[in-house]
């Protein structure tokens, strides 16, 4: 599987969910995270879901990568079955929700099916193979990845949540202060930068 890089796969766990979280650092998933974290509940569930996304189809596209696009020479169609992989995982989940978690399913609404084109889950399929890990070490790294996208939109809507209350100064209110708390959060998971440190 080509030089996998000598990186123990609980640090790469811990990187990808603190120092190096995909939204908080990467920037990646930024439209549903600011959309969907007026909730707690609802935010922690997109959170489940997201996270649950991610570490399937960071199993099924490292397999399909080098079992299938590697030995056939189709590396250049990469993004197109990566692509592929996640709608169809999203799908699957999709209908797991509507048969057993039905009002979670309707609080989700449009941002459910919107989970495919999170870029955040396509990173995490691209940085796996640019940084050429190894299956535990992608499969960690998207558990990781996954738990810290939930742990910053269930972080996000929890404050939200509590400020809701609350009289903003004109300006501050709506966006302006989602904004600022997500800086805030930011440079507080940066504040690990010097524990783990995963490129």
């Amino acid at each position: 599987m080509g030089n996998t890089p000598a990186i123990s796969p609980f640090v790469i766990f811990l990187a990808s969910m603190l120092t190096s979280n995909m939204v908080l650092v990467n920037f990646l998933g930024m439209c549903s995270f600011i959309s969907v974290s007026k909730e707690f509940k609802t935010a922690s569930g997109l959170g489940k879901a997201v996270a649950l996304v991610m570490v399937f189809t960071t199993v099924f596209n490292w397999i399909i990568y080098h079992f299938v696009v590697v030995p056939l020479g189709l590396e250049y169609l990469r993004y197109l079955i990566f692509i592929i992989v996640i709608a169809a995982t999203v799908q699957i989940i999709e209908m797991a929700m509507d048969r057993y978690l039905p009002d979670l399913h309707m609080k989700l609404g449009i941002f459910l099916p919107l989970i495919t084109v999170n870029c955040a889950i396509l990173g995490i399929s691209l940085f796996m193979v640019i940084r050429n890990y190894g299956f535990l070490q992608s499969v960690l790294f998207g558990l990781g990845s996954g738990l810290g996208w939930w742990l910053a939109i269930s972080a996000l809507a929890a404050i939200r949540e509590q400020m809701a209350g609350n009289e903003l100064p004109r300006g501050l209110d709506g966006p302006a202060i989602t904004f600022i708390i997500t800086g805030i959060m930011a440079l507080a998971f940066v504040g690990f930068s010097g524990i783990f440190v995963v490129m």
